[in-house]
């Protein structure tokens, strides 16, 4: 069987997110789909081990906020690679308080989506969450943020948790290239960090001391060469 097929599937980039006892919380997430249209049902996979999926299954609510294409690195990377046992992943971060009581970020984001849980499958490591539509709306227009881009052009990696994660055998990168110990970002001198001002062409060894990971914020020496 060649995995390398499961590629070719389309995905968007999404922040999924619910509440539970007064407390909320957000993740990345690429797997949100339109069930039917009548009634108007959507659906989303989360990992068991997930923040997330334990505030949806105790308050069976979610919404799904459509993410731009040119949101920055970091605030995915906030979203994707941080815990919300760790740490507030809504600080600074611009949302509202939807219908349901669930927020919905506002920042970087299209369209949004909100919905009832309706019913749950067990999958494994996931959890498919299927809502009734409560609450719909457009933010802005724009063109949204696919899950090919992200890793593409965003220089994203994916997170074990997500159900898309491949094991890939990739060729040995130059060594001119530096990967984070902590999340797997990887920093490629040619396209540099657009998003932290870092132009294309900068060597890492020319990074100011103050850099960090654009994805989970590690600091250099968190870098090693590949």
């Amino acid at each position: 069987m060649n995995s390398k097929a499961l590629y070719s599937l389309t995905y968007g980039l999404y922040i999924v997110s619910s509440k539970k006892d007064g407390k909320i919380n957000g993740q990345i997430a690429n797997t949100a789909i339109q069930i039917c249209s009548e009634p108007q049902v959507i659906a989303v996979t989360i990992n068991r081990n997930n923040l997330t999926h334990e505030y949806i299954t105790a308050s069976n609510v979610f919404t799904v906020s459509i993410l731009a294409k040119d949101t920055p690195l970091n605030f995915i990377g906030g979203f994707g690679f941080k815990s919300g046992r760790d740490v507030d992943k809504f600080a600074g971060v611009n949302f509202k308080t939807g219908q349901t009581g669930a927020p919905v970020v506002t920042d970087n984001s299209l369209a949004y989506l909100e919905a009832e849980v309706i019913s749950r499958t067990d999958v494994h490591t996931h959890t498919i969450f299927a809502g009734k539509l409560i609450d719909a709306d457009v933010i802005r227009e724009g063109e949204p943020l696919t899950y090919a881009y992200y890793q593409q052009v965003k220089r994203g990696t994916t997170p074990k948790s997500a159900p898309s994660y491949q094991e890939k055998k990739e060729e040995k990168p130059k060594m001119d290239k530096y990967q984070c110990s902590v999340c797997g970002y990887i920093y490629d001198p040619e396209k540099g960090d657009p998003d932290g001002g870092i132009k294309p062409g900068t060597r890492f060894e020319d990074l100011p001391d103050d850099w960090t990971c654009p994805v989970c914020g590690a600091s250099k020496d968190q870098f090693k060469p590949i």
